[in-house]
């Protein structure tokens, strides 16, 4: 025999209905014998409570409401019935609204709502269903025998969550279903005590009607059908990436109910428990899934957390003070006088040096804890003894849980490691020597964050997210975007990782969704449907969305975004950028920016500071991180000069060349940004700080390849007037170097800490003689590499390669997330 058990959701529309009598005549086809147990229908309870509480307060709008339960009962009745078989339902159902109203009608002119009447007034909504449930099935040609549970559970007096006497429940129970063969509908959620009076059996009642069933009758399965598949690895209201777990045991599932996974209820599972009967969670509208069975057999699932769970809204209560420290029975003191004001405690932790005990309780009892407590050791805080109760607000609990933890190393490691990573502070830890569950409190806005972020750690086969704002949708933005959608399916099938656009802004228009923006389209819709772009407003905007694995990506040149980047870091959110100012500006800024990654535990990367993709930053680094010191540093260093003195061949003037390479966008559109050696500069400065070095911008001695003429004008044209003049001299250079073997190069230079850029000739030697087109040439030479420098050679500038090095900064922010 098998139990099964339906949902409000279940119940609560005609459709729905229809799909219980399926699920009925599926399994009597397969010979199964079944018993059901149904919830009120969805809704009905809650507007029950409702009109119980305005009742008491004389509030006549009770009567609305009473109204509106009448409207849905009787729709679901004409929806389900035959016209010619409603009228017996509809008279049994118009029989208990006369009853209910009657009772409602006595609160109202007592203003008053005891326990015992509100039970009574909560219990009509699984009779409503019952009545309706059994006459739809008698209907169809299934003997269906409606079964009011107060005839069989007997429990106590505590009228709102009362305790079953289970002896004398079982006698009930097994004599009732000798005595009734066919299809029995029970009523969930309602029970009796012995005086006959209606009491209720709390919150997940009719799951737990339906186990106090089935170990009486000691049944093959207990089913549960709601509107999900089954029990699922996170809340999929807060993790959308969160799925059905095939089997879980009883410790598991009990741990994963306490924690807030409302599937099932914790009391269900006890009954079942002590008679070793599965239950099976099922989904009344997606009958095929298999649901998740809860047994005493330990799980073959890969995955060594089960779930991520967690309580919404806690307080952590601090009780600390020096007179704790070996004193016997403070802690059964301060527990048991919790204990007598009926104050349930939901987490506990304490120090070894038993300084301090932390526990965590709803917000609701935070104040009478307070009191508690206090009054309790009122002679201890009164000496100084012990400090006054430290109560923190507005935190949740995230717990982890989960079998196989307590065999696997490093799992506490994984846990603190991902929090830490997504800058999520916590706040106090607790864990069994079971080691079946992990449990910290954090703060509450954190916690979509944290469940996402360890759900991405602890179950890998599922895609995780890399979460990106982006400032700056030119080309370099565009470029991006294009390799990473060519890389799409790559990173999905094999390092199941999607890197999600949620937010983008030009100098215009910003457009964020927290879901991902359509990267195929994702430049239109923010022309489209983007609101009015500020730096400031989408800085905050992107703190406020507090997502996991965020990283933010700067695509301009633009002082005002660089000035974020502190803030943004101190948000705990990675930075990419291809900007150089933040790092070529004041000393003092680009350390703040350092500290920050460090201490917040994120990654700053800046690639294509220098030379676009070629890795002459991460060189530095891991030279450095090995033990070698950076002796010097040489460079061509600008791609714009470099391809000029690649072309200079002296077949045509320097200053058309320069107006060629204009021409064709290898330059600004005033090339004296290009020339005059500046960009040259913040780059060699970036270089000198990451070798070690605190220079300021002014430290850099900069000689111009050009004279000053040149750049002391009002506009391009009259800028090429000027360039025309240095010609000759130009071309004497050329040839004075043509003649000595050597060639003219626009060199950026470190040597033991001093910095310097200026035109010079190099022969065949020299790192730097040999370069072709646009490229950029640096040189190392270090303790190690002393005899013969390190060289990197390649292309220094261009969209395609700059938003590769933006892609592969991503992705080192990827890894190191996971």
């Amino acid at each position: 025999m098998k139990i099964i058990k339906f949902g409000g959701t279940s119940v609560g529309s005609a459709h729905a209905v229809k799909e219980v009598r399926n699920i009925i005549e599926n399994l009597e086809s397969e010979g199964e014998k079944v018993a059901v147990v149904v919830s009120a229908q969805s809704g009905i309870t809650n507007k029950l409570v409702k009109i119980g509480e305005l009742a008491a307060e004389q509030d006549e709008t009770y009567s609305q409401i009473f109204n509106e339960i009448e409207a849905q009962l009787m729709g679901l009745i004409t929806d389900l019935m035959p016209i010619n078989r409603q009228s017996q339902i509809i008279a049994e159902v118009k029989k208990l609204l006369n009853d209910l109203e009657d009772v409602v009608h006595g609160v109202f002119l007592l203003r008053e709502l005891t326990p015992r009447s509100s039970d009574f007034i909560l219990s009509f909504g699984e009779r409503f269903s019952g009545r309706i449930v059994s006459a739809y099935l008698a209907v169809n040609g299934i003997d269906a025998n409606y079964t009011d549970a107060r005839e069989l559970i007997l429990t106590d007096s505590s009228f709102g969550e009362a305790r079953v006497r289970f002896e004398e429940t079982e006698k009930r129970i097994t004599k009732y279903f000798d005595n009734h063969q066919k299809l029995n509908i029970v009523t969930g959620f309602i029970s009796s005590n012995e005086k006959g009076q209606t009491t209720t059996l709390g919150r997940g009642g009719s799951d737990y009607t339906a186990a106090i069933l089935g170990a009486a009758l000691d049944v093959e399965e207990i089913q549960i059908w709601t509107d999900v598949d089954g029990v699922m690895t996170a809340d999929p209201k807060k993790v959308k990436r969160a799925f059905s777990l095939e089997t879980i045991t009883y410790m598991e599932a009990m741990e994963m109910t306490h924690f807030g996974a409302k599937v099932i209820y914790p009391r269900t599972l006890q009954p079942a428990v002590n008679k070793s009967i599965p239950l099976r969670i099922k989904n009344t509208f997606n009958q095929e899934f298999a649901g998740t069975m809860i047994s005493d057999l330990s799980s073959k699932s890969d995955y060594t957390v089960k779930g991520i769970t967690s309580v919404e809204d806690v307080v952590l209560v601090n009780f600390q003070g020096s007179g704790m420290v070996g004193v016997p029975g403070i802690a059964s003191r301060l527990f048991g006088s919790l204990a007598r004001a009926e104050i349930n405690v939901i987490l506990i932790t304490q120090a070894s040096s038993e300084h301090s005990i932390t526990f965590a309780v709803h917000p609701k009892d935070a104040e009478l804890c307070r009191e508690i407590v206090e009054n309790e050791f009122e002679r201890e805080i009164e000496t100084g003894k012990i400090d006054e109760l430290d109560i923190e607000y507005n935190l949740s609990i995230l717990a982890c849980i989960g079998e196989k933890m307590r065999e696997t190393p490093g799992i506490s490691g994984r846990l603190f490691s991902t929090l830490g990573k997504n800058g999520i502070n916590i706040k106090a830890t607790a864990q069994g020597s079971s080691e079946l569950n992990i449990s910290v409190v954090i703060e509450k806005p954190d916690l979509s964050k944290g469940l996402n972020a360890l759900h991405g750690a602890f179950f890998k086969g599922e895609v995780h997210s890399l979460n990106v704002f982006m400032i700056g949708a030119g080309l370099i933005g565009k470029t991006l975007w294009e390799q990473i959608k060519d890389q799409h399916e790559y990173f999905i099938n094999e390092r199941r990782l999607n890197i999600k656009l949620v937010g983008v802004a030009n100098s215009r228009k910003m457009l964020f969704n927290k879901d991902g923006i359509n990267i195929d389209s994702w430049f239109d819709d923010l022309m489209e449907h983007g609101e009015q772009s500020d730096v400031h407003v989408f800085v905050q905007k992107m703190k406020d969305m507090n997502l996991p694995q965020s990283v933010f990506i700067d695509n301009t040149a633009n002082k005002i975004v660089a000035a974020q980047y502190k803030k943004i870091l101190n948000s705990r959110i990675s930075v990419v950028t291809p900007n150089k100012l933040a790092n070529s500006g004041p000393y003092r800024y680009y350390r703040e920016l350092k500290n920050a990654e460090l201490k917040n535990g994120v990654k700053y990367l800046y690639e294509t500071n220098v030379s676009a993709g070629l890795p002459v930053i991460k060189t530095i680094e891991s030279l450095k991180l090995s033990g070698d010191r950076v002796i010097k540093v040489e460079g061509v260093l600008s791609g714009t000069i470099s391809y000029l003195f690649n072309e200079f061949d002296g077949s045509k003037p320097f200053s058309q060349l320069v107006k060629e390479a204009m021409n064709k966008g290898y330059t600004e559109p005033d090339p004296r940004e290009d020339l005059n050696g500046m960009d040259v500069a913040r780059k060699l400065l970036i270089l000198a700080r990451e070798s070690g070095h605190e220079l300021e911008p002014e430290d850099i001695k900069l000689e111009s390849m050009l004279p000053e003429s040149c750049f002391n004008v009002n506009s391009v044209d009259d800028f090429f007037v000027e360039l025309e003049k240095f010609d000759d001299e130009m071309l004497k250079r050329k040839e004075k170097a043509d003649e000595e073997g050597k060639k003219l190069r626009y060199i950026a230079r470190l040597n033991n800490g001093e910095a310097e850029i200026k035109l010079i000739t190099v022969g065949p030697g020299h790192p730097l003689f040999d370069m072709s087109g646009s490229d950029n040439v640096v040189s190392y030479t270090s303790t190690r590499y002393k005899e013969r420098p390190m060289v990197i050679k390649g292309p220094g500038a261009g969209a395609e390669v700059t938003a590769g090095g933006v892609f592969g900064d991503l992705l080192l922010i990827s890894s190191y997330l996971e």
